[in-house]
């Protein structure tokens, strides 16, 4: 008896501990070594289509790794040593640079906290952030950017239940601003770059939140989180149909409950719309987002899920209800608002090969659908496939993906309703009227090595305007030009308009010489051909980048 109270109080000292709450960024490599573990057939279910897993989940499923490490790669085998090392709440092989190890940490091969605290109740990490970019363009002409940025991020975990995380980071730019666009996508919908009205041209951005998770039962778990990060929602190999996480950050509460088969997400949300220098102008936009999973073990993952975008007045406190049908409520409220309906599926009975689809409906449920080229049908679809190791290949991926969206998908006919946020879209970046086909690879040459190539054919129907600026025939390409009743033609083909056809190519090296420091080099080319007027532009361009999480 008495050594049974020893070990439960000793459980108890060391249980919050083991309960890091707080969320893993959604562009950590380890998200990608999950993912192939998934398709491997090593895991069964990492909530992919709401992919913000917290440390503690991360943890999980590097545990549930470790019980099949009998039938890993050697690379794979290191790569579980690596993050198990840093998601380890014990920081059993960390070193703490303030207190302790001092710069000469720096070069070690340990995973490296630039502060550290932590007791039987609480913990905090402090991490140091930077980032220095050289972005070079080749053609059509030459010119460069250069971009610094430097950043913190506090985070932690407070009895095992709340986690907290409060990110920070300034940057500038020198050389061509026009072209940093380019190198660094986030400028798009980045105020401070915008405004420019300093003598540097530069960026900010921040994130923050407070994360509370519970099991109230075995086997279930339910959280609740407050604040902004990148989130993204569901499935997509190259950017997914719902929400991408490429456009302005989400200021959200978001809960979410797992528990057997079901997986349950629902979320509401604020970001902005579009940008006017008349800020009197500018307006708040609210997202609203309820999804059902069902995951059957070695089968496949079932979802049906809905979305409304909604302006014009605070917040609804129909849409904070996560137990109703969205696109119902919205007809009760006066049909002000833009709904939308997707259904997906992804597949795990194939060992080392999983399939995916998704279909999205915006707004239009029942009426008409067997018209497809009716303008009020705004449909679109993703299907794709993963196969890890083909051909007995250890490490290597393949990738394969097809996206169609139809005219007018993402537009509604109230502009502030749009799928967008400062006029960049939340859906996937090919927009309304137009496909793609993706193909990519990627090899893990060895823990500190990855190597990857992708390849994207687009096509695509835009607008016809004259010489003037005014709009001469609508093709449903444009997110925030809607169908106008009465003037745009009711049946509207697919990639009608003028047509592009794009040609994207990526390669890209990314290597970790020392841990916690990162360097990669991409190069990106870009052919575009006006199939109308049989014209074609070339891009091409590279950047290095070096960062560093301390």
């Amino acid at each position: 008896m008495k050594r049974k109270i020893i070990l439960l109080s000793l459980f108890l000292i060391v249980a919050p501990v083991w309960s890091q709450q707080e969320n893993v960024p959604l562009d950590h490599p380890v998200y990608i070594f999950l993912k192939e573990m998934k398709v491997k057939g090593i895991l069964t279910d990492i909530y992919e289509d709401n992919p913000n897993l917290s440390r503690k989940e991360v943890w999980n499923f590097l545990e549930k790794i470790r019980e099949k490490k009998d039938e890993l790669s050697v690379t794979e085998l290191r790569l579980l040593k690596k993050f198990s090392d840093e998601f380890d709440a014990t920081q059993s092989n960390s070193i703490n640079l303030i207190d302790g190890a001092g710069l000469k940490g720096l070069f070690e091969d340990k995973v490296k906290n630039t502060f550290l605290y932590k007791d039987n109740n609480a913990n905090l990490y402090i991490e140091i952030l930077g980032r220095a970019m050289h972005g070079q363009i080749i053609e059509p002409k030459i010119n460069n950017s250069e971009l610094l940025d430097i950043g913190f991020r506090l985070r932690g975990t407070l009895f095992g239940k709340l986690g907290y995380n409060m990110t920070v980071q300034k940057g500038g730019v020198w050389g061509s601003s026009g072209e940093a666009l380019i190198f660094d996508p986030r400028l798009n919908y980045n105020f401070k770059f915008y405004e420019n009205i300093e003598n540097v041209s530069n960026y900010d951005f921040t994130e923050g939140y407070l994360r509370y998770n519970t099991e109230p039962a075995e086997g279930m778990d339910l959280s609740f989180q407050i604040g902004r990060e990148k989130i993204r929602l569901g499935y997509g190999y190259g950017e997914p149909l719902v929400l991408t996480g490429n456009h302005p950050y989400i200021d959200f509460i978001r809960m979410n409950f797992h528990y057997g088969i079901l997986n349950f997400y629902s979320l509401h949300g604020s970001t902005v719309g579009e940008f006017h220098e008349d800020r009197s102008l500018n307006y708040t936009k609210y997202f609203a987002y309820n999804k059902f999973t069902f995951s059957f073990p070695e089968l496949f993952n079932a979802g049906i899920g809905e979305a409304v975008i909604y302006t014009g007045r605070s917040f609804d406190l129909a849409y904070l209800n996560p137990f109703a049908f969205y696109k119902f409520e919205e007809m009760s409220l006066q049909d002000r608002d833009n709904g939308v309906l997707f259904l997906d599926l992804q597949t795990k009975f194939l060992k080392n090969l999983e399939l995916q689809g998704t279909f999205f409906l915006d707004e239009n449920i029942l009426s008409h659908l067997q018209e497809l080229n009716l303008y009020s049908n705004k449909t679109a679809y993703q299907i794709g496939a993963f196969w890890y190791s083909p051909f007995g290949f250890d490490d290597l991926s393949l990738i394969v993906e097809y996206t169609k969206i139809r005219p007018y998908v993402y537009s509604h006919i109230t502009l502030k309703d749009s799928y967008t946020a400062h006029s960049q879209l939340l859906g996937h970046r090919i927009g309304p009227n137009a496909d793609e086909l993706l193909i990519k690879t990627a090899y893990n040459v060895n823990e500190k090595l990855r190597l990857e190539a992708e390849y994207r054919h687009v096509r695509s129907g835009e607008n016809i305007y004259d010489a003037f600026g005014n709009l001469v025939f609508n093709a449903g390409g444009d997110p925030l030009v809607s169908h106008r009743l009465g003037i745009d033609p009711e049946y509207i083909d697919f990639l009608d308009g003028i047509r592009f056809s794009t040609d994207l190519i990526l390669l890209a090296v990314k290597y970790e010489p020392v841990r916690d420091f990162f360097f990669e080099m991409l190069y990106f080319y870009n052919s575009t051909k006006n199939m109308t007027d049989n014209r074609r532009n070339n891009n091409q361009h590279f950047c290095l980048k070096i960062y560093f999480d301390l």
